[in-house]
């Protein structure tokens, strides 16, 4: 087969190998660089977590619990043993050793309480739950089995309904890492919104969403002869993967490799180990072969998800829109197993300046999965409560969105009284205000009409924490010049392999075609679980480290090269670009990385990088990304659809490191804020304890249709109290105010406050 005279493998193969004549040439920070991976999966090239062959490898089918509670009375598997191909049906029963206690099977982000122990014994937390995994030498044989276990229940009363449970709330553990429960009340808040000019306040619900990537989670279990385990696991971490499954099988780690170089998505769902994990080991052990084990798109609904959530919000103002007080309070739902906590309601005492605050924050325990995080967890909900309210705040003062916002802009965190690290949130109103027409905006709500068609804008801020972890890197330096970076850092598809490559690129004045950054290997430099959006921050210092440890290193073998020009000259008045070390006021005076290496016969250089943070010094400010996102939405009022056909986001998130694919993140998180907004929600029959809509048919995600015109706007931001690179991260903030301004965009638009996510068309239908 050829395609204008061309063969189809030459065509493959020239775009894996790009001509001689071409490359990047120099890159520096904040260049829109195209993906560094971006061939390697056009072209089928990268390997995901089912995807690893392996001599005799065994594939297991997981066969879900049908009850929300009880325990197993019984299980037949007679007839799925009696299939040609299987060759186990692991239990409870049968199951290889694993250890006992509680705190094996805590992963590095497990909340407090006791984690669930899939195959462990015979009870029943949860509808869904692995109660058997069917192996055999084919998958079709292990799926058709799988359908003939047949499990008996002894079934008991359950509870799935936060808002029929909501008088049960109670006060949750801490004991989550990035959890901070809410200050302490400030001032006298519920005084002053009783005697308030001008006061609002408003219940607000929101659903339970499901992760939904492209990529199932999946383990491929690979069995060495001497019993080494090396596991390609579908996780946002893959020395927490390997932590895991070291406790709960009680493995030597240099008896467990875990890799994971390519994710497609998580964003939060493979923060934890999810089950296929620990029951791939199982049988990987149980039967001394190579096991793969990949949960359907249905079994996909089976584990963590966002977490159904309840709140009040109240807030009081001056009649110049001054804010007065700020009451925020929540009820979120948990399992029965943990205490999974998310920071909801603290964002309502660092948004705006008030003197007057009280927030809350409480836990149901219920009949379901833990909950897990999912992008950015509990500013999602608790910012779009306060931002709807606020823009109804604004209408009962008769002020614009945007003033009052600006009325109340905060120089200084209003909870603890400290400086921001940087805070360009004003210029992200500003700008994103311009970019949008917002002056153009009519105050009423519907004033504005294009056939039969209402149109509305509103606009809403965005707030998310701006992290650092410890992370340490490794590089080396060939004598042909060619630069290869390590640490066991994850990209789920944000551009972790790009901006780590343009960072060490950078650092040492290299075309990024000579740079390799190596990831997804629990055996690279220890890297943080990718989440928060602080990856970047963390490992990218950590490369920045240990590039300028080699620039030392370089330098000083340069002064020591005969005749060099470099012999009297200080470090300082050093820059790396073009391959060569040159002097900064003379860049003719130069020596390259090449005539270094050869002239000192060095055929490789190797240094190594910890990188703590300065805690002593970040935690002296209140440390944030922020974002101001304007909405154009266009309504049907009779059939009640939504069209959401334009969105800004302006965004402040300190230093950009690669371009273009921190737009992606942008746009990818406005694109899941429309959905939060209009489309997501599972739907959970509490006669039944089980989410129903457990499919892409029904469960119903943004596609192509939903989306418009995006813009995104990075605001100049260089912050180097968060990280040395002067970034913060742009995982998070692009979610985080999308569905409030698309909702407030309704209202304008229709005059309905609708107080609830999604919106859906039978809210809206006049």
């Amino acid at each position: 087969m050829t395609i204008q005279g061309a063969n189809v493998t030459e065509l493959i193969e020239a775009l894996r190998t790009p001509a001689a004549d071409e490359g990047t040439g120099a890159v520096t920070i904040g260049m829109a660089v195209s993906r560094v991976d971006g061939r390697d999966k056009v072209t089928g090239q990268a390997r995901y977590a089912a995807e690893y062959p392996a001599e005799g490898l065994l594939y297991g089918v997981v066969v879900s619990g049908t009850v929300p509670l009880g325990r197993i009375a019984a299980i037949r598997a007679d007839a799925a043993l009696a299939v040609a191909g299987v060759v186990e049906v692991i239990t409870h029963l049968n199951r290889p050793r694993i250890r006992s206690f509680d705190i094996f099977y805590k992963d590095m982000t497990a909340p407090g309480g006791s984690p669930f122990r899939p195959l462990y014994d015979d009870k029943i937390a949860y509808s869904g739950q692995p109660v058997a995994l069917v192996v055999a030498e084919t998958f079709e044989a292990a799926r058709y089995a799988a359908r003939l276990v047949e499990v008996d229940y002894e079934v008991e009363p359950h509870a799935t309904s936060l808002v029929e449970n909501r008088e049960r709330s109670y006060t949750p553990s801490r004991m989550k890492a990035g959890f901070t429960p809410p200050p302490s009340p400030k001032g006298h808040a519920d005084e002053v919104w009783e005697k308030a000019a001008v006061k609002i306040e408003g219940e607000y619900y929101s659903g339970v969403e499901h992760h939904n990537p492209m990529e199932m989670f999946a383990s491929t279990v690979i069995r060495d002869a001497d019993g080494h385990l090396t596991i390609y696991d579908k996780t946002q971490s893959s020395q927490n993967s390997r932590w895991y499954v070291s406790h709960v099988f009680g493995l030597g780690k240099d008896k467990v490799t875990v890799r994971n170089p390519y994710v497609g998505g998580a964003f939060g769902s493979g923060l934890r180990p999810q089950y296929q994990l620990p029951l791939a080991v199982m049988a990987a052990l149980k039967l001394e072969r190579s096991v793969r084990v990949v949960l359907t798109r249905q079994q996909m609904f089976t584990f963590g998800h966002r977490p159904e959530t309840l709140q009040r919000v109240r807030l009081a103002a001056e009649a110049d829109g001054t804010l007065t007080s700020i009451i925020h309070e929540a009820v979120a739902e948990t399992s029965r197993m943990e205490d999974y906590v998310e920071v909801v309601v603290n964002w309502s005492g660092e948004l705006y300046a008030c003197e007057h605050m009280r927030l809350g924050y409480h836990l149901v325990d219920l009949d379901h999965a833990s909950p897990m995080d999912m992008r950015a967890p509990g500013a999602a909900h608790g910012v779009y409560a306060l931002e709807v309210a606020m823009d109804e705040l604004s209408y009962a003062l008769k002020m614009d969105p945007l003033a009052l916002r600006l009325k109340n802009y905060a120089e200084i965190d209003p909870s603890r009284g400290l400086p921001y690290s940087t805070k360009e949130l004003r210029a992200c109103y500003l700008q994103g205000a311009e970019r949008f027409g917002w002056d153009k905006r009519p105050l009423e709500p519907g004033a504005m009409r294009e056939g039969r068609e209402l149109i509305g804008w509103g606009m809403a801020t965005g707030m998310w924490d701006a992290m650092q972890m410890f992370a340490r890197a490794s590089a080396v330096l060939h004598a042909d010049g060619s630069l290869v970076v390590s640490s066991a850092a994850t990209d789920i598809g944000t551009g972790t392999y790009t901006a780590m490559s343009i960072i060490a690129a950078d650092a040492l004045g290299l075309p990024l075609e000579q740079v390799r950054f190596q990831l997804g290997d629990s055996t690279l430099p220890v890297a943080p679980i990718e989440g928060g959006s602080s990856h970047v921050a963390t490992v990218g210092s950590a490369v920045q480290g240990v590039c300028e440890k080699l620039q030392k290193k370089l330098f000083k073998l340069a002064k020591k090269l005969p005749s060099s020009p470099l012999a009297k000259v200080r470090f300082d008045d050093i820059e790396f670009s073009g391959g060569a070390l040159r002097v900064s006021s003379q860049p003719g005076v130069a020596v390259a990385i090449a005539d270094i290496m050869a002239g000192s016969g060095e055929q490789r250089l190797e240094e190594k990088y910890l990188m703590l943070p300065n805690m002593l010094k970040q935690m002296k400010y209140q440390r944030s990304t922020h974002s101001a996102v304007f909405c154009e939405v266009r309504v049907d009022p009779e059939f009640g659809t939504v069209r959401v056909t334009r969105v800004v986001s302006a965004i402040a998130a300190g230093r950009i490191i690669s371009a273009k694919t921190a737009r992606s993140q942008i746009v990818g998180g406005v694109v899941w804020g429309i959905g939060q907004a209009l489309h997501e929600e599972t739907h959970c029959d509490h006669r039944f304890g089980r989410f129903m809509n457990h499919n892409l048919g029904e469960y119903h995600v943004s596609v192509n249709a939903d989306i418009h015109d995006i813009d995104v706007i990075f605001v100049q931001e260089d912050d180097r109290i968060v990280s040395r690179i002067g970034a913060k991260g742009v995982g998070e903030i692009g979610l985080v105010g999308v569905a409030a301004a698309v909702s407030n965009a309704i209202y304008h638009a229709t005059g309905k406050r609708v107080r609830s996510t999604p919106i859906t068309p039978d809210k809206l239908m006049q």
